[in-house]
């Protein structure tokens, strides 16, 4: 546990260190976020943080490829190679994106690129861990797993329109996942538990950490989509990795529920990204428009709408994240009963303070009738 720690508050300083001088060469290359009707910042904003970002996690493989704990991970170098090329191919297209603003079927398919050489490497969904189905074709297993980032990405892009959402909300969902894969390797394989599922996500937790900071309302840099693909890229890595490198049909019958959680926490840790994703399309589609054209009717809009002030919408939402991704967790240490009763408890309380603003406005009318 202290080297990923380590590696996390590496991933962090390097990522907090660098987001100040990529401001100063946004700023300096006037590249700044463009004020449209559906954003909500009302200033010009530099972007690019996503190159801090990726600093962060090149720094963090080199130190950790130097830890005897960890060093471990890189006697294979195929999937090191295939998640930090993508990661690199996924940011330089942010980058020109965050300049030229590209069409998105030209983002489509450089991300369906990124996906597919991360697949060849090595990072690849094999099998479902749900009824043992195994994917027995190398070509299906690029295709699903091609797909699976695809939509990871987009989710993480699509919440990307608060200061400081995006970064916060995988953070958090980051530190849940990796509580479980951290468990799942031990139990799985006590004496040689260090993994690459782990290591990425501690990377991107950090990173995330060390941008927030420069990201949080009232914020000084955007990340852009030079960031939000690459930790969402890095997000579907880690639980490929974990799908892929620990057979939950290994740990003891004691814990079979551990064998859906592949399947149940990814879901859970993007539950909010993938809820406006899958929202948005629907939307998008029901009024004949593109799945990938923009509007301002996204769930951090909505909060915005609600009466919650820019900050106090982005903290809802990060509570959110928490309980879901959390919750998820907690089914695995405590029984269903007292997890149901925690969260059940916590959500109501989340429900208050999220509609709270409607009971005040209600409270205000009946004032003035």
């Amino acid at each position: 546990m202290r080297a990923y720690l380590f590696i996390l508050v590496v991933s962090a300083l390097v990522a907090y260190l660098l987001t100040p001088m990529v401001k100063r060469v946004a700023e300096r290359g006037k590249i700044f976020s463009p004020l449209r009707d559906r954003d909500v910042h009302s200033v010009p904003t530099p972007r690019l943080g996503g190159v801090a970002m990726f600093g962060g996690l090149l720094s963090g493989l080199i130190f950790a490829s130097q830890m005897p704990f960890l060093n471990r991970i890189f006697v294979e170098l195929g999937p090191i190679i295939g998640i930090a090329g993508a990661a690199g191919l996924l940011c330089l297209l942010g980058v020109i994106d965050d300049i030229w603003d590209l069409h998105w079927m030209a983002k489509l398919a450089g991300q369906a690129l990124a996906a597919g050489f991360m697949a060849i490497k090595g990072v690849a969904l094999l099998s479902i861990p749900f009824g043992g189905v195994i994917i027995g074709s190398p070509r299906m297993s690029i295709i699903v797993t091609v797909l699976v980032v695809l939509v990871t990405i987009n989710a993480v892009n699509f919440v990307d329109g608060l200061d400081g959402l995006a970064a916060g909300v995988v953070a958090i969902g980051g530190s849940a996942f990796f509580i479980y894969s951290y468990w799942l390797a031990r139990d799985a394989s006590p004496e040689s538990y260090a993994n690459l599922a782990s290591l990425i996500i501690a990377i991107l937790v950090g990173a995330c950490l060390g941008f927030l900071p420069h990201n949080f309302n009232p914020a000084r840099i955007f990340m852009g989509d030079s960031g939000s693909m690459l930790i969402g890229l890095l997000l579907a890595a880690s639980t490929i990795r974990v799908t892929g490198q620990v057979d939950p049909a290994l740990i003891g019958q004691e814990r079979a529920f551990a064998t859906f959680m592949p399947i149940i926490l990814p879901v859970a840790v993007m539950f909010l990204p993938l809820l406006d994703l899958g929202l948005a399309v629907v939307r998008r589609l029901r009024a004949g428009q593109s799945p990938f054209s923009a509007d301002a009717k996204h769930l951090h809009h909505r909060m915005l709408r609600l009466g919650h002030s820019h900050a106090r919408a982005v903290l809802i939402l990060y509570t959110w994240t928490a309980l879901i991704a959390f919750g998820s967790v907690l089914l695995l240490f405590k029984g269903w009963l007292f997890s149901a009763c925690v969260i059940g408890g916590l959500a109501a309380i989340t429900l208050i303070f999220t509609f709270y603003p409607l009971r005040m406005r209600q409270k205000a009318r009946e004032e003035i009738s």
